[in-house]
């Protein structure tokens, strides 16, 4: 099977917070983009929450996303994954991103979401325990995978809203 490779984060100068996902689908690595299924409710919710309209071109999503200072990236660097489902991820050859490096070098990110609990599960196991202050303040929220159907939209992006409501939170309440 074909190893497959995720994508550098979406980052401007000055994120605050970094959405954290598993590792692309096959439509987003088709595409070269994150979020690029058509069902894939990311970037309605971004839409919605950010004027990071889903139907803006790809690079205007991208800027109006980290205007907001909101960062993008997977947990996992490289795989070997048939298809696009979570579940069928294998951890045998697995690369994860280097979050130390990246938190290191933008000490302002100082809250993580994760996109659903397989990116969360991941992040705790194989990232959380690298983090010289694994103190960040963290939060799971619903994947917006069409494979997770069952949750409307609308449920969706009130959980995601709290993005916004968390930016009032103090710079140091995760990270010192």
């Amino acid at each position: 099977m074909t190893q497959v490779k995720s994508f550098p984060p979406l980052l401007g100068s000055s994120a605050n917070a970094l959405i954290v996902g598993s590792m692309p689908g096959a439509a987003s690595l088709a595409a070269n983009q994150y979020y690029a299924h058509p069902r894939n409710a990311f970037w309605p919710i971004m839409g919605e929450l950010f004027g990071a309209d889903p139907n803006f071109d790809y690079q205007r999503r991208v800027v109006r996303l980290t205007q907001a200072h909101i960062a993008v990236w997977d947990v996992i660097g490289a795989c070997v994954r048939p298809g696009s489902l979570d579940a069928d991820i294998q951890h045998e050859g697995m690369v994860v991103n280097d979050f130390r490096g990246l938190l290191d070098r933008h000490p302002e990110i100082c809250r993580v979401y994760f996109n659903g609990a397989k990116a969360e599960q991941l992040f705790e196991k194989m990232v959380l325990p690298t983090l010289a202050n694994g103190d960040v303040f963290r939060r799971r929220l619903p994947s917006t995978s069409p494979a997770n159907a069952s949750m409307k939209f609308q449920k969706k992006l009130a959980a995601w809203r709290c993005i916004v409501d968390d930016s009032a939170l103090p710079r140091n309440a995760g990270r010192s």
